[in-house]
Protein backbone atom coordinates (compact mmCIF):
# COMPACT_ATOMS: atom_id res chain seq x y z
CA UNK A 1 0.00 0.00 0.00
CA UNK A 2 1.86 3.19 -1.43
CA UNK A 3 0.95 6.37 1.22
CA UNK A 4 2.05 9.87 -0.15
CA UNK A 5 3.07 13.13 1.97
CA UNK A 6 2.07 16.26 0.54
CA UNK A 7 2.80 20.01 1.61
CA UNK A 8 -0.51 21.59 0.56
CA UNK A 9 -0.92 25.33 0.01
CA UNK A 10 2.74 25.92 -0.96
CA UNK A 11 5.18 25.23 -3.99
CA UNK A 12 7.84 24.05 -1.85
CA UNK A 13 8.95 21.56 0.51
CA UNK A 14 8.75 21.98 4.36
CA UNK A 15 6.06 24.90 3.86
CA UNK A 16 2.38 24.72 3.70
CA UNK A 17 -0.12 22.03 5.38
CA UNK A 18 1.73 18.31 5.78
CA UNK A 19 -1.14 15.83 5.06
CA UNK A 20 -0.45 12.46 4.41
CA UNK A 21 -2.81 10.33 1.48
CA UNK A 22 -3.76 6.96 0.90
CA UNK A 23 -5.94 5.50 -1.69
CA UNK A 24 -7.79 2.26 -1.23
CA UNK A 25 -10.04 0.00 -3.74
CA UNK A 26 -12.21 -0.60 -0.69
CA UNK A 27 -12.31 0.74 2.87
CA UNK A 28 -10.71 -1.24 5.76
CA UNK A 29 -11.95 -0.39 9.27
CA UNK A 30 -12.23 2.80 10.89
CA UNK A 31 -9.58 1.26 13.61
CA UNK A 32 -7.09 1.05 11.03
CA UNK A 33 -7.63 4.03 9.83
CA UNK A 34 -7.42 5.59 13.10
CA UNK A 35 -4.23 4.01 13.72
CA UNK A 36 -2.58 4.77 10.53
CA UNK A 37 -3.49 8.87 11.31
CA UNK A 38 -1.81 8.18 14.29
CA UNK A 39 1.09 6.40 13.17
CA UNK A 40 1.57 9.37 10.85
CA UNK A 41 1.06 11.92 13.39
CA UNK A 42 0.25 14.78 10.43
CA UNK A 43 -2.44 17.42 10.99
CA UNK A 44 -4.48 15.06 8.92
CA UNK A 45 -4.30 11.84 6.67
CA UNK A 46 -6.98 11.33 3.59
CA UNK A 47 -8.31 8.08 2.78
CA UNK A 48 -9.91 8.29 -0.28
CA UNK A 49 -11.68 5.07 -2.21
CA UNK A 50 -13.01 4.82 -5.75
CA UNK A 51 -17.11 5.14 -5.82
CA UNK A 52 -19.37 5.04 -8.81
CA UNK A 53 -17.73 7.85 -10.91
CA UNK A 54 -16.43 9.63 -8.52
CA UNK A 55 -14.43 9.11 -5.17
CA UNK A 56 -15.22 9.50 -1.84
CA UNK A 57 -12.68 11.00 0.65
CA UNK A 58 -12.55 10.94 4.44
CA UNK A 59 -10.45 13.19 7.08
CA UNK A 60 -9.04 11.74 10.40
CA UNK A 61 -6.80 14.40 12.51
CA UNK A 62 -5.27 12.42 15.33
CA UNK A 63 -8.20 12.70 17.63
CA UNK A 64 -10.51 11.63 15.31
CA UNK A 65 -12.83 11.89 12.01
CA UNK A 66 -13.62 15.34 11.12
CA UNK A 67 -16.48 16.54 8.20
CA UNK A 68 -13.97 19.14 5.85
CA UNK A 69 -10.52 19.60 5.50
CA UNK A 70 -8.99 21.65 2.93
CA UNK A 71 -5.23 20.96 3.10
CA UNK A 72 -5.70 17.35 2.56
CA UNK A 73 -8.26 17.16 -0.11
CA UNK A 74 -5.69 19.73 -1.63
CA UNK A 75 -2.97 17.24 -1.00
CA UNK A 76 -5.50 14.08 -2.40
CA UNK A 77 -6.09 15.97 -5.47
CA UNK A 78 -2.42 16.76 -6.25
CA UNK A 79 -1.21 12.70 -5.30
CA UNK A 80 -4.90 11.88 -7.74
CA UNK A 81 -4.03 13.93 -10.23
CA UNK A 82 -0.24 13.61 -10.87
CA UNK A 83 -0.12 9.29 -10.23
CA UNK A 84 -3.74 8.21 -10.67
CA UNK A 85 -6.00 9.81 -13.18
CA UNK A 86 -2.67 12.15 -14.70
CA UNK A 87 -5.35 13.16 -17.64
CA UNK A 88 -8.06 14.60 -15.38
CA UNK A 89 -9.44 18.01 -15.31
CA UNK A 90 -11.60 17.57 -12.02
CA UNK A 91 -12.35 15.35 -9.22
CA UNK A 92 -15.00 14.87 -7.74
CA UNK A 93 -15.22 13.97 -4.10
CA UNK A 94 -18.36 12.61 -1.81
CA UNK A 95 -18.08 13.88 1.70
CA UNK A 96 -19.17 14.37 5.43
CA UNK A 97 -19.82 17.85 4.10
CA UNK A 98 -21.54 17.25 0.55
CA UNK A 99 -19.65 17.13 -2.45
CA UNK A 100 -16.57 18.68 -3.64
CA UNK A 101 -15.37 19.46 -6.72
CA UNK A 102 -11.22 19.63 -7.22
CA UNK A 103 -10.60 21.22 -10.64
CA UNK A 104 -7.12 21.58 -12.46
CA UNK A 105 -6.29 25.60 -12.96
CA UNK A 106 -3.03 25.86 -14.82
CA UNK A 107 -0.08 25.13 -11.76
CA UNK A 108 -2.92 25.55 -8.95
CA UNK A 109 -5.71 23.18 -7.68
CA UNK A 110 -9.07 24.81 -7.15
CA UNK A 111 -11.33 23.77 -4.84
CA UNK A 112 -15.03 24.26 -4.42
CA UNK A 113 -16.36 24.88 -0.50
CA UNK A 114 -19.41 25.34 1.34
CA UNK A 115 -19.16 28.71 3.00
CA UNK A 116 -20.09 29.25 6.51
CA UNK A 117 -23.13 31.07 7.92
CA UNK A 118 -21.03 33.28 11.01
CA UNK A 119 -23.11 34.50 13.72
CA UNK A 120 -21.72 37.10 15.60
CA UNK A 121 -20.66 36.46 19.72
CA UNK A 122 -19.38 39.45 22.86
CA UNK A 123 -15.92 39.10 23.34
CA UNK A 124 -15.45 37.43 26.66
CA UNK A 125 -13.25 37.58 29.24
CA UNK A 126 -12.34 33.73 28.44
CA UNK A 127 -11.60 34.81 24.91
CA UNK A 128 -9.20 37.72 25.77
CA UNK A 129 -7.06 35.28 28.32
CA UNK A 130 -7.19 32.58 26.21
CA UNK A 131 -5.68 34.85 23.12
CA UNK A 132 -3.52 37.15 25.64
CA UNK A 133 -4.68 39.72 23.10
CA UNK A 134 -8.69 41.67 22.44
CA UNK A 135 -9.98 41.28 19.56
CA UNK A 136 -12.52 43.35 18.06
CA UNK A 137 -14.77 41.28 16.67
CA UNK A 138 -15.85 37.43 17.56
CA UNK A 139 -17.19 35.56 15.15
CA UNK A 140 -18.85 31.93 15.30
CA UNK A 141 -19.86 28.53 12.70
CA UNK A 142 -18.62 25.74 13.14
CA UNK A 143 -15.09 27.30 14.45
CA UNK A 144 -14.93 30.38 16.49
CA UNK A 145 -12.90 33.49 14.70
CA UNK A 146 -11.50 36.52 16.30
CA UNK A 147 -11.11 40.04 14.24
CA UNK A 148 -7.80 42.05 14.84
CA UNK A 149 -7.06 44.72 13.38
CA UNK A 150 -3.45 44.64 12.94
CA UNK A 151 -1.54 41.58 10.95
CA UNK A 152 1.21 41.98 13.13
CA UNK A 153 -0.71 40.91 16.49
CA UNK A 154 -1.79 37.93 14.44
CA UNK A 155 1.89 36.97 13.81
CA UNK A 156 3.04 37.71 17.42
CA UNK A 157 0.42 35.77 18.97
CA UNK A 158 0.76 33.18 21.71
CA UNK A 159 -2.06 32.33 22.53
CA UNK A 160 -2.66 30.14 26.18
CA UNK A 161 -3.33 26.33 25.05
CA UNK A 162 -5.01 25.02 27.93
CA UNK A 163 -7.27 28.14 28.19
CA UNK A 164 -8.49 27.63 24.03
CA UNK A 165 -9.87 24.40 25.12
CA UNK A 166 -12.42 26.05 27.06
CA UNK A 167 -13.66 28.37 24.44
CA UNK A 168 -16.40 27.84 22.01
CA UNK A 169 -15.73 26.47 18.58
CA UNK A 170 -13.64 23.41 17.63
CA UNK A 171 -10.69 25.30 16.15
CA UNK A 172 -9.65 29.39 17.08
CA UNK A 173 -9.04 31.10 13.96
CA UNK A 174 -7.84 34.57 14.32
CA UNK A 175 -7.61 36.91 11.29
CA UNK A 176 -6.59 40.41 10.54
CA UNK A 177 -6.20 42.85 6.97
CA UNK A 178 -3.38 41.72 4.83
CA UNK A 179 -0.38 43.80 4.04
CA UNK A 180 1.55 43.71 1.04
CA UNK A 181 -0.02 41.41 -1.99
CA UNK A 182 -2.79 39.74 1.02
CA UNK A 183 -6.36 40.67 1.37
CA UNK A 184 -6.15 38.95 4.80
CA UNK A 185 -4.13 37.70 7.10
CA UNK A 186 -4.84 34.12 9.65
CA UNK A 187 -3.28 31.81 11.92
CA UNK A 188 -5.62 28.58 13.42
CA UNK A 189 -5.00 26.93 16.45
CA UNK A 190 -6.20 23.69 17.32
CA UNK A 191 -5.66 22.42 21.18
CA UNK A 192 -8.72 20.50 20.34
CA UNK A 193 -7.78 18.70 17.84
CA UNK A 194 -4.38 17.48 19.68
CA UNK A 195 -2.88 20.15 17.44
CA UNK A 196 -1.43 23.68 18.81
CA UNK A 197 -1.37 25.25 15.50
CA UNK A 198 -3.11 24.16 12.11
CA UNK A 199 -0.38 25.40 9.45
CA UNK A 200 -3.09 25.99 6.69
CA UNK A 201 -6.42 25.47 7.42
CA UNK A 202 -8.59 25.47 3.92
CA UNK A 203 -11.99 24.74 6.29
CA UNK A 204 -11.25 27.92 8.53
CA UNK A 205 -11.00 30.15 5.05
CA UNK A 206 -14.38 28.77 4.67
CA UNK A 207 -15.04 31.01 7.75
CA UNK A 208 -12.17 33.99 6.77
CA UNK A 209 -13.28 34.54 3.42
CA UNK A 210 -16.80 35.07 3.97
CA UNK A 211 -16.26 37.82 6.42
CA UNK A 212 -13.50 39.80 4.47
CA UNK A 213 -15.30 39.47 1.57
CA UNK A 214 -17.92 41.21 3.18
CA UNK A 215 -16.09 43.79 4.96
CA UNK A 216 -13.70 44.61 2.28
CA UNK A 217 -16.72 44.86 -0.70
CA UNK A 218 -14.84 42.45 -2.63
CA UNK A 219 -15.33 38.76 -3.20
CA UNK A 220 -11.61 38.00 -5.14
CA UNK A 221 -9.00 37.67 -2.08
CA UNK A 222 -5.49 36.46 -1.56
CA UNK A 223 -4.92 35.23 1.86
CA UNK A 224 -1.86 34.74 3.87
CA UNK A 225 -1.55 31.87 6.29
CA UNK A 226 1.18 33.51 9.06
CA UNK A 227 1.93 30.08 10.83
CA UNK A 228 6.37 29.33 10.91
CA UNK A 229 5.74 27.01 8.12
CA UNK A 230 2.71 29.90 5.94
CA UNK A 231 1.24 29.26 3.25
CA UNK A 232 -0.99 31.37 0.33
CA UNK A 233 -4.57 30.68 -0.82
CA UNK A 234 -5.82 32.45 -3.44
CA UNK A 235 -9.81 32.36 -2.79
CA UNK A 236 -12.95 33.59 -4.09
CA UNK A 237 -16.59 33.98 -2.77
CA UNK A 238 -19.77 32.66 -5.29
CA UNK A 239 -22.71 33.15 -2.72
CA UNK A 240 -22.48 30.45 -0.96
CA UNK A 241 -19.39 28.83 -1.69
CA UNK A 242 -15.70 29.31 -1.11
CA UNK A 243 -13.60 28.36 -4.44
CA UNK A 244 -10.42 28.12 -2.90
CA UNK A 245 -6.78 27.01 -4.48
CA UNK A 246 -3.43 26.79 -4.04
CA UNK A 247 -0.24 24.62 -4.89
CA UNK A 248 1.18 21.27 -3.46
CA UNK A 249 4.19 19.65 -3.19
CA UNK A 250 5.74 15.95 -2.60
CA UNK A 251 7.61 15.49 -0.14
CA UNK A 252 7.85 11.72 0.37
CA UNK A 253 6.03 8.57 -1.31
CA UNK A 254 6.79 5.11 0.96
CA UNK A 255 4.99 1.61 1.47
CA UNK A 256 3.06 0.89 4.27
CA UNK A 257 3.60 -2.94 5.22
CA UNK A 258 0.19 -3.58 6.29
CA UNK A 259 -1.67 -7.05 6.08
CA UNK A 260 -5.01 -7.07 4.13
CA UNK A 261 -4.29 -3.40 2.78
CA UNK A 262 -5.43 -3.09 -0.93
Amino acid sequence: MIQYIVDAFTDEVFGGNPAAVCIFKQWPSDELLMSITRENSLPETAFVVPEGDSYRIRWFAPSGEINLCGHATLAAAYVMMRFVTPQAEQLRYETLSGPLIVRREGKLLSMDFPAYQLKQLEVTDDIVEALGARPREVWRARDLMCIFDDPKEIMEMKPDQEKLLYVKGALMHVTAPGFDKYDCVSRTFAPKMNLPEDPVCGSGHCHIIPYWANKLGKTELTARQASPRGGILYCKLEKDRVIMAGRAALYAKSELYIDGLL
